[in-house]
Order: C-alpha cells, then structure tokens, then sequence
C-alpha cells in the first residue's frame, strides 16, 4: 500500500510521465514526498523508488547529498541562517545566539511543539541583505533580533502563509507538461548549434 496520500500518488505518476527517464524525476518527487509529510520518510523513499525504478538505497544517497532534502523529521518551517564571511561581519554570529535564545533551541534542533527548525547554513546567495536568513527556502533576507521576533510571530500566527508555505514546498506553479519541442526540433537545434560552435572554431585558427 502507498505512503502517498490519493492526491500526491496521483501528482507523482503525473511529475514521473514528464521525464523520459523515469529515474530523472527522482529529485522532485523527494520535493513532492517533503511537501506531502515535512520529511522523506523511509515509506516515501520506498515509494519513490519503485516510481522511479531505482532502489530505496538510491533515493536515500541523493536525499543525503541535498541539504533541501531531510531524512529526519524537521518542524514545519526550518529557518535557515547564514554565517558565512558577508553575513558574519553583518551580525550573523550575534542573530544566530538570539535565535537560539528565543527559541530555546541549539542549531540543528527543533521546538517542543514542532513548528520551527533552526540550522546554520552556509553562504544562502543573499549577500548584498547580511545577515541572509531563510524560511522553508524562501528568503527573509536581512534580520535584527527585533525583525526576527517579529518573523516567527508571523510565522506561528499563519500571518505569512501565501509567502512562506509549511513543509518547504518550493515550487510556486505546478508543471503541466514536459518538453514542448518535439524531438526533430531539439535535433535540429544541436546540429545548428554544433555548425556554430564549428565555425567560430574555424574562424579562430584562420585569425590566428
């Protein structure tokens, strides 16, 4: 019997039929599995690799290699801060400690009521806003303590549902097909490019 839910069984066959290999779709549905329960849970990652034709020990090696992906249960939203150089010399080290303080919490560790995450994250690609923080992947950007007070009372009170949803779901519109090309196209279109890529090579040597 499958861990999905009807719904998500039904999204996963769907997401599966995009790709023409089917172990291609092996990332997103551990998002589709993460969106469906906070975590992949060993049934997900079963699921998830008959639908995809690999094994479990697979789906749990690229699981393991992503920090987006959890293989242990996290609370509904996991606030990510970053130390890296930017961030550090813009106060991460001083917002990490009251996040802990607030929380009650070391990095790494989650809530009693399992509603927050917190993690010390490597450079999160937001430097100009130090210190970068992140919810469920969602960027927050720059935070004081009182800003980040204020974050996670929004976040307990739902106040930020439409931008910052539960579970880490990371797409905003949902695919409804695969390639739009048909294949004589996209062949077309390399034997194009190769031809360019010939002739710049050949218009080089004769500059040289």
């Amino acid at each position: 019997m499958s861990h999905f839910s009807r719904e998500t069984a039904e999204r996963a066959r769907a997401l599966v039929a995009l790709y023409p290999e089917r172990r291609s779709a092996l990332i997103p549905m551990c998002h589709l599995a993460q969106e469906q329960d906070g975590w992949l849970t060993e049934e997900a990652m079963e699921d998830i690799a008959e639908l995809c034709g690999v094994t479990p020990a697979e789906v749990r090696g690229t699981a393991t290699f992503y920090d987006m992906l959890h293989t242990e249960p996290v609370g509904e939203y996991v606030i990510s801060v970053c130390t890296n150089i930017a961030c550090l010399l813009g106060g991460a080290d001083e917002l990490l400690e009251h996040a802990e303080e607030r929380l009650g919490v070391r990095a790494g560790g989650s809530t009693t009521d399992g509603l927050f995450t917190l993690e010390e994250a490597e450079c999160l690609a937001d430097c100009d806003f130090p210190p970068c923080v992140q919810v469920n992947s969602r960027f927050v950007r720059r935070q004081s303590a009182e800003d980040f007070d204020r974050l996670l009372d929004e976040l307990a009170s739902g106040a930020l549902a439409d931008e910052v949803p539960k579970h880490g779901t990371l797409i905003r519109v949902r695919r409804d097909g695969g390639l739009r090309a048909g294949r004589s196209e996209v062949a077309e279109e390399r034997r194009a490019m190769s031809a360019a890529q010939a002739e710049r090579a050949a218009a080089g040597k004769d500059a040289s």
